[in-house]
């Protein structure tokens, strides 16, 4: 990802793909949150890791009018990227991040969720 942000005609390709997918997950008939929202972006990859920090941003954008109206609800994001050989324990599966591991390859996993009060720092 980081490379297509140096290239812009791959990045706007690569979002695309990001929304399509995305669109096919989001619940039919259901609107963007209007409010502030949590990201959670987790990278499972199967062989060279990129920065985490150079994940989030085109997904956040890509997901703009389908998830939340504007990117700047967004108040909290937590980004991780796992290998896919290592070991990890995965709980509260869903079907959803089921179907990325039965792939066999390397996928993301964005969850949009209601943001954590904004009053609580840590």
């Amino acid at each position: 990802m980081s490379q297509q942000t140096r290239r812009r005609e791959r990045l706007r390709a690569w979002q695309s793909v990001v929304r399509q997918e995305a669109e096919k997950y989001w619940a039919s008939g259901q609107s963007a949150v209007t409010g502030l929202v949590m990201l959670q972006v987790t990278y499972f990859y199967d062989s060279v890791a990129i920065d985490v920090d150079n994940i989030v941003k085109p997904i956040q954008d890509a997901i703009i009018g389908l998830a939340y109206i504007d990117d700047d609800q967004v108040t909290d994001v937590l980004v991780r990227k796992r290998n896919l050989s290592g070991n990890f324990k995965v709980e509260n599966m869903t079907s959803i991040l089921a179907e990325g591991f039965s792939r066999g390859n390397e996928f993301l996993h964005v969850v949009v969720i209601d943001a954590p009060d904004q009053e609580v720092l840590i």
